[in-house]
């Protein structure tokens, strides 16, 4: 399987990532105004890179999640430094849990060959209905497409200085 935007392949296992699972990859552009004085891209930019790589993600292959889904939480794991350069940042999305009335997705910031990984995070989303201003609990179709990225979860809450 494609991504169908940028034709690269969906499923990946790229050098020490987490094992081969199905995965949308979005190429996320790194702004020259996203650097902090250090030098490195802000650490709340990771935020943005994130929601960024989910709304390509759910645009692109998912009909049924491209409106009426919020983000209820996100954790995030900073591993390294990510500098400013002109190619866009690859970002790893998939579906770690599937609930009644919401559901996970977990992220990897990585570099092209994936043997640097800047980040990982995971988020808690939540199917909404604007109209009646509440959730909603996830249709059919949203649980296929769901279940068809489904894979492990990651390490975002672990003890700083211990492996993840």
């Amino acid at each position: 399987m494609r991504c169908a935007r940028t034709g690269r392949p969906i499923a990946s296992s790229l050098g020490t990532k987490l094992p081969l699972v199905s995965r949308y990859t979005s190429l996320v552009p790194i702004r020259w105004s996203d650097m902090d004085a250090y030098g490195h891209v802000n650490n709340v930019q990771f935020l943005t890179y994130l929601e960024e790589a989910r709304i390509d993600m759910f645009q692109a292959i998912a009909e049924e999640m491209r409106s009426g889904v919020l983000v209820a939480n996100s954790s995030i794991r900073y591993l390294r430094p990510l500098v400013h350069r002109h190619r866009p940042v690859p970002i790893d999305v998939w579906v770690t849990k599937v609930g009644g009335a919401s559901f996970n997705l977990a992220y990897e910031v990585h570099d092209e060959g994936g043997s640097i990984i800047y980040a990982r995070a995971r988020s808690l989303m939540v199917p909404y209905d604007f109209a009646r201003e509440r959730p909603r609990r996830l249709s059919p179709s949203e649980r296929v497409f769901l279940d068809a990225y489904l894979g492990p979860d990651v390490v975002v809450d672990q003890a700083v200085g211990a492996r993840a």
